[in-house]
């Protein structure tokens, strides 16, 4: 099994209010960021904008518990098919240039499938598929262990 972390990350960037944070995507123990940036750069470097690989910053604070958007129920999606945005870019805004993936829950895991690229085709299948334990997963979201279903 995978492990996934949601951490807190506070931004100085004057384009954004002060206090705000948003969230980063920790895949056993990697940026999920970083992971996309090693995945990308052959098609970044290939497009001739090699700083684009990886170029993904955590969406708002507000997607974690108690939203369910991180447990297949999105609040915000770019292909509105169902994808879940996981990652937006570096300005924060969920649909400016985001990274999705489908995003399955059942009894005991959370699966992470899929990723795709909003704004341009590159082959992004050699990132994941990623298999969460379902507890793990939701205590790591901040759901309280008491409301685990």
């Amino acid at each position: 099994m995978d492990v996934v972390a949601f951490e807190r990350v506070f931004s100085a960037s004057d384009a954004l209010p002060p206090g705000w944070w948003g969230i980063d995507l920790i895949v056993n123990g990697v940026r999920l960021a970083d992971l996309a940036r090693v995945v990308e750069a052959p098609s970044a470097v290939a497009a001739g904008q090699p700083d684009l690989a990886g170029a993904y910053a955590g969406l708002d604070g507000a997607f974690l518990w108690p939203s369910r958007h991180y447990l297949g129920e999105p609040d915000e999606q770019w292909f509105f098919d169902g994808d879940t945005t996981l990652l937006s870019c570096t300005c924060s805004v969920a649909g400016c240039w985001p990274l999705t993936a489908r995003v399955d829950v059942d009894a005991t895991t959370v699966r992470w499938s899929g990723f795709r690229m909003g704004h341009r085709d590159w082959d992004l299948s050699a990132l994941g598929p990623f298999e969460f334990d379902r507890d793990q997963y939701e205590r790591a979201l901040g759901r309280p262990e008491s409301q685990v279903e």
